[in-house]
């Protein structure tokens, strides 16, 4: 555990005690998106996908070596009858009664420029004859100290070759993808970390709503007595108190469910007390070096290149189905005796070599067909990714005017704030005085709380944005560096 995970476990652990009475967790913004990272069914999922890429790429790069294999097959008992040709060309039936073992040790190994693959060879078969004339030796040896074979295609598709072209590619696409994911963690947990604030600044204001609409209340009553207010008045106060009261218990409601949501997420039991955050990032963005980074680091970038890349492969594999001409050759040494030593005396080179063709004489023009549905299939997904591509860009434009902007929204929303509530501050205490209705008052009132309810959805936008910016972009803009990660150790873990 590194010191940053040290000091959030010792901040949580604190934060745990000093609120055990209350059951109440009481966390920042950075410490909810740190244990949704580390904690979430999200972020669990997300690994899941690293690993699966990961052990992908372990297994292309291992195909890649040589490969070592041994096949042998258990001493085999075999007696019963079998047909037998004679010189002049009649059968019969012979007795066989005789135990054979037999094993090979292979070394193989692909050949990346041509598809081809090259193996080493060597084995032993042990035959023992259990009936019938021998004169004298029941025991039979053949070896093959060592034969060297080639297997390869002449014109057919190098999957080798493209292996190794797409590969890379797919991987980088999948650590790109899992970066993308972990900030899409931070997302989910802002919104709704943000959620349970708004939530809990309904009931604050709702809390505060009903304390001022039964003052209010009070005070028309009294005014009634006086004779200063219309009967019209006082109801209107009272519906106002009533609606407060209504509006307190669904906005505790609402509040139970958005403090159930962000606990499932972060797979805690406390309940939550969330902080405002009051400080954010001091950055501007400038649409081309966002830009840069997306297509740099964004797995987007990657997938267009696999996509491309596995057209041309489709493409490839169809004019290479054309015709299948493959050259088998194996050369090596063999010998036979009734002794195991003398099996590996005297020993007689072995040749093969043999050329297999399949070429289609009339298909009916099926293949040629397949080749011409590979070369437009290749070309709509040019299409499609010229179109997306020009979307990209778009949408990260657009994104990033909205995030450069959202600051002045929030200072507006911030200010908007704070005169809404002098303002009805102002109104509730002219309203006592009789200085104006309750039409106004109310007005003051939706004011203040839409004013209220503002500030927090402007805060969320800001932050929503800019973990959006980052999850595009795989940059971390305060830093000014790359958001990376050491996949070998997250995977190991």
């Amino acid at each position: 555990m590194n010191s940053k995970a040290l000091c959030l476990a010792a901040t949580l652990l604190l934060s745990a005690s000093a609120h055990a009475d209350s059951h109440m967790l009481r966390l920042t913004l950075d410490d909810c998106i740190a244990m949704a990272r580390r904690q979430s069914v999200d972020a669990a999922v997300a690994l899941g996908e690293l690993k699966s890429a990961y052990w992908e790429w372990r297994s292309y790069k291992a195909n890649l070596l040589p490969e070592v294999s041994l096949s042998a097959n258990v001493p085999t008992y075999n007696k019963r009858y079998s047909t037998y040709q004679r010189e002049d060309g009649t059968h019969s039936y012979v007795r066989n009664d005789y135990m054979e073992l037999d094993g090979s040790l292979f070394v193989s190994q692909k050949i990346w420029p041509t598809g081809g693959t090259l193996s080493v060879e060597s084995s032993l078969n042990w035959l023992r004859q259990m009936s019938g004339t021998t004169n004298g030796n029941r025991n039979q040896f053949m070896s093959m100290p060592i034969a060297l074979t080639l297997s390869q295609p002449l014109f057919g598709v190098n999957t080798v070759k493209w292996d190794r072209r797409i590969e890379p590619v797919r991987y980088r696409e999948a650590k790109a993808s899992f970066l993308t994911a972990t900030e899409q963690v931070a997302m989910r947990a802002i919104s709704l970390y943000f959620n349970l604030l708004l939530a809990n600044e309904n009931v604050n204001i709702a809390q505060q709503n009903l304390h001022n609409a039964e003052k209010l209340y009070e005070v028309a009553q009294a005014k009634r007595k006086m004779g200063a207010i219309s009967q019209n008045d006082v109801l209107q106060m009272r519906l106002g108190w009533l609606k407060a009261q209504s509006a307190l218990t669904s906005t505790r409601s609402s509040q139970k469910a958005r403090m159930f949501e962000l606990k499932a997420f972060l797979d805690v039991e406390h309940d939550i007390e969330p902080v405002v955050p009051e400080d954010i990032p001091d950055v501007t963005l400038v649409y081309d070096d966002v830009l840069s980074h997306a297509l740099e680091n964004n797995a987007f970038a990657s997938t267009m290149r696999r996509r491309q890349l596995q057209a041309d492969y489709s493409v490839a594999y169809a004019k290479g189905n054309l015709r299948n001409v493959t050259l088998y050759a194996q050369v090596g040494y063999t010998s036979t005796a009734s002794a195991l030593d003398a099996a590996y005396r005297n020993l007689l080179d072995k040749e093969v070599v043999q050329v297999g063709i399949s070429l289609p004489l009339l298909d009916w023009g099926k293949r040629r067909g397949q080749v011409k549905v590979a070369e437009n299939n290749r070309e709509i997904v040019q299409n499609q990714l010229r179109q997306q591509a020009q979307e990209f860009r778009q949408n990260l434009f657009i994104l990033t005017e909205q995030f450069n902007s959202q600051r002045q929204q929030l200072h507006i929303a911030e200010e908007a704030d704070t005169i809404a509530r002098r303002r009805y501050h102002t109104n509730v205490e002219t309203f006592k005085i009789g200085s104006i209705s309750t039409l106004e008052l109310s007005d003051a009132q939706t004011a203040k709380d839409e004013a209220r309810q503002n500030r927090i959805t402007q805060l969320y936008n800001y932050w929503y944005y800019y973990y959006q910016l980052r999850s595009i972009t795989l940059w971390d803009f305060e830093k000014g560096q790359n958001i990376d990660a050491d996949f070998e150790k997250i995977v190991k873990e």
